[in-house]
């Protein structure tokens, strides 16, 4: 039974090398995404390593809790306790440590890197061994700075230029004294990092005199836990706290791999569907191999093989496929990982050097996957065509399903659908959080309910293309019959394709509705011309509002000054606006009460206003930051949302109380109205600042359609992968069925069928399935969409559902010419057969 087997999947190999391939994509994939992942994650956590090798133990302010209604900010640390750590016992030698956000803009004007990950910090004297120097000196004075070579590399910059850079006040223009190399993981991510000397960034940074982070370098012969010991009693344990370089890079690297998780697991969801689809592929595949040699399997029975030899020799096949696919699909997925690392490098997305990780966990699991998958695909028609009697294979009256297992495996199918349909409908009446996982459970069990009815379902959605199709006359009447044949067939090829474009249409149905809600938001909610805010998403120097005011033009400006409070014992951060100009720049809907900011009148919107019970009217007590307490009345109770909501109170009234005061936001209402030159006059008011972002509400709304769109392309392109192997499960089961045909087609081109009609009729039978698992795609597509749109909705008050009926008709197309391509080769195979020689096949 054993040679049995090996010599039906050698004397196959066309339908072996379609099988493997349908496998391997899938395997691929898996093994491609765990190569990527671990080369990547490996690269950061050794970079972050490297990034500790000056470090024996770094010492930080400990952060001080909250007594009483005084809200406390962490300290730095001193002059004092730097030349302390520096003389301890084992040290070498100490740093102080300074950091801050620095933009730096490039040749014209813009910043680069993201803004999150635009840093600043000092340069430790001379020669800093935390940065070495690959050319020029180190800086000293506030018109010197040094850059991180991949900046000056993106850039074009060198020793010498003059370039521009902010911090949060005006801009500066610094030369270049020297650039230099580093670790640090946000360059490597594709920011950037601005070194001044000791004095000029903590001038620049607002931290006179004092630092963010002592490093201490341990003597020879000492070990990090004996200085981090001496430390601990040479400085006031209640100000600060010591940790090792060790245990930093450790529990760096921990969070580098705790983060990568999330692609990794996000990655290996899309592989999973594209198994998933491979899964239907492959079973399909095993059918009908197993459909086109019943005699001969009757035949072993007859000459005394059991069932369960049968079963095995259509496993032993299956496990000769899943071997090589999983080889093949390994050494394609130690590809597809290079070529990710290599694509997100050419995207900008700088990763630091390392080499390729091929973990033995990643060998394993790419076996096991291609191997467990293709024998648990087989299994179920090995089972099938053993339990078939030897007498009735060989008459073939076993063609047919029953009419017990038909109405079995529809009552299934109902059930299933009905219970997915009733669960995401459940859903749909959650909280946003807790009904993601019912939701979730009944999108799989309406998938899986709707694939069991396929072969019910393809009858009614075929026959109503018949008028179409009569058009192509008797090729289209026949390409009709063949598609509807056999239902199972039909089912488990559409299925493949059904199941990617339900994840795309879906998708793009909540990207859709999202961006749409984002742009009512902006609209219903702002009023003013322009937001103006810092890149990195900290605060704005007063200076900015101030500029602004007094530039011409502009009609109205209300800073968006945060802070923390305490009410009623709870931690409050209140939100301090222009109270003269706020109704005007804004346009929230007010429940009750009026909108009116002034002295001790404060507007709540409704969800602060529900959990504390107030009303138009209510009295509370805040304690400021500064510890002084103040009773203040609600005014009115607006309708917040996502852009806009919290306690407002005037600035007249909060600012004093603030030690530091800094506008998040600004809000800006102009004479005439947004426009490009009205933006560019704003943008030159504030002294072209690289780091001050001056955005329209259509601005706002195209930063986060941006979002949206990267990630929809992102998923479009991950899911192609699954659309891939659809094609290849079309094709297959094309091949294979004008295999099983060859006798009919044989019979059609002796009555006189030519060769274009053959064609046609193959081509049309492929377009028909594809059409029929394109139109229950995007059906199933719709309504995951709606659904998950009714979960968002409950916290997006104006989420919309938007159907995008152009993208919907290019995915049908795209069904369409799935089903053309994937007819192109067995179209041709049918219509080149040999009719004499056709008519005789067995």
């Amino acid at each position: 039974m054993f040679r049995t087997a090996l010599r039906n999947v050698l004397a196959h190999k066309a339908r072996l090398l379609m099988t493997v391939l349908a496998v391997m994509l899938g395997v691929a994939f898996v093994s491609g995404t765990l190569v990527f992942t671990n080369t990547i994650s490996d690269a950061f956590q050794n970079s972050s390593a490297k990034g500790f090798d000056q470090v024996d133990v770094a010492v930080t302010p400990k952060s001080q809790r909250d007594t009483g209604n005084t809200i406390n900010k962490t300290p730095e640390l001193t002059k004092a306790q730097l030349d302390t750590a520096a003389k301890v016992p084992g040290a070498s030698n100490a740093i102080g440590v300074v950091t801050g956000f620095t933009a730096i803009a490039d040749k014209d004007g813009k910043l680069i890197g993201g803004g999150f990950q635009s840093q600043g910090g000092n340069y430790w004297g001379d020669k800093d061994p935390r940065y070495p120097l690959t050319s020029g000196t180190a800086p000293h004075g506030k018109d010197q700075v040094a850059i991180d070579a991949e900046t000056a590399k993106r850039a074009g910059y060198k020793v010498g230029d003059t370039i521009r850079i902010s911090v949060d006040g005006p801009v500066l223009t610094p030369r270049i004294t020297g650039i230099f190399t580093t670790d640090d993981g946000n360059v490597a991510a594709g920011g950037s990092l601005a070194l001044y000397d000791t004095a000029t960034a903590q001038t620049l940074f607002g931290k006179p005199g004092t630092f963010d982070e002592i490093d201490v370098k341990a003597a020879s012969g000492t070990s990090q836990a004996a200085l981090k010991s001496a430390l601990d009693k040479a400085l006031p344990a209640k100000l600060v706290e010591t940790e090792t370089g060790k245990k930093l890079a450790d529990d760096q690297a921990e969070q580098i791999a705790s983060s990568m998780s999330g692609l990794k697991q996000g990655l290996l969801v899309f592989a999973g569907i594209a198994l998933f689809v491979g899964t239907f592929i492959i079973a399909n595949t095993f059918t009908m191999l197993v459909a086109q040699r019943t005699k001969e399997l009757a035949l072993l029975r007859a000459v005394g093989a059991s069932r369960r030899q049968v079963t095995r020799s259509v496993l032993i096949e299956a496990f000769v496929v899943g071997v090589v696919a999983g080889v093949t699909g390994l050494v394609a997925g130690i590809g597809i990982g290079a070529g990710l690392r290599s694509l997100m490098n050419s995207f900008g997305a700088t990763v630091p050097d390392g080499p390729l990780v091929i973990s033995p966990g990643t060998v394993v699991a790419a076996l096991l996957v291609g191997v467990v998958i293709t024998m648990l695909a087989a299994w179920l028609p090995g089972r099938r065509a053993a339990k078939i009697p030897p007498v009735a294979a060989m008459s073939s009256v076993h063609a047919k399903a029953t009419t017990k297992s038909l109405v079995l495996r529809n009552t299934l199918g109902a059930l299933f659908s009905g219970a997915g349909i009733a669960t995401v409908l459940a859903a749909t009446t959650m909280d946003g959080s807790t009904g993601q996982a019912p939701m979730g459970l009944g999108a799989v069990l309406l998938i899986i309910g709707v694939f069991i009815l396929t072969p019910l379902l393809s009858r009614p959605l075929i026959a109503a293309t018949a008028p179409v199709l009569r058009i192509f006359g008797i090729s289209g009447k026949l390409a009709r019959q063949n598609s509807v044949r056999n239902p199972r067939r039909t089912a488990a090829t559409a299925s493949a394709l059904m199941i990617g474009l339900t994840l795309i249409t879906g998708m793009t149905v909540v990207a859709g509705s999202l961006q749409k809600s984002i742009d009512k938001m902006a609209s219903a909610a702002i009023s003013a011309d322009y937001i103006i805010s810092m890149a990195n998403g900290n605060e704005l120097s007063t200076d900015v509002d101030r500029k602004l005011e007094s530039t011409a033009g502009v009609a109205a400006t209300s800073p968006l000054r945060n802070s923390p409070s305490r009410i009623d014992g709870t931690t409050e951060y209140l939100t301090g606006v222009n109270g003269a100009a706020i109704g005007e720049l804004t346009d929230l809907k007010v429940d009750s009460g009026s909108f009116k900011v002034g002295g001790d009148q404060v507007v709540v919107d409704d969800d602060t206003a529900k959990s504390y019970g107030w009303k138009a009217g209510s009295d509370f007590t805040v304690h400021y930051e500064d510890g002084k307490a103040q009773r203040l009345t609600v005014a009115g109770v607006y309708e917040g949302n996502e852009l806009i909501r919290g306690i407002m109170l005037d600035n007249k009234v909060l600012t004093p109380h603030l030690t530091d005061p800094g506008d998040m936001q600004i809000l800006v209402k102009t004479a005439d109205g947004a426009s490009s030159a009205t933006k560019d006059k704003l943008e030159k008011a504030l002294g072209t600042n690289p780091a001050i972002k001056v955005q329209s509400k259509q601005d706002l709304s195209d930063d986060i359609a941006q979002i949206f769109t990267l990630m929809l392309n992102m998923l479009y392109g991950l899911l192609a992968m699954a659309v891939i192997v659809a094609v290849l499960g079309v094709i297959n089961t094309l091949a294979m069925s004008v295999f099983e045909r060859s006798q009919e087609i044989g019979m059609l081109r002796a009555i006189g069928l030519d060769r274009k009609s053959i064609k046609r009729m193959v081509r049309l039978e492929s377009l028909v399935i594809s059409l029929f698992g394109g139109v229950l795609g995007i059906g199933l597509g719709v309504f995951f969409g709606w659904a998950a749109g009714e979960l968002l909705g409950a916290k997006m008050a104006t989420y919309e559902l938007v159907l995008p009926w152009t993208r919907m008709a290019i995915f049908l197309l795209l069904a369409a010419t799935v089903g053309i391509l994937a007819a192109l080769w067995p179209a041709r195979r049918a219509a080149k057969m040999n009719m004499l020689a056709a008519i005789k096949s067995e």
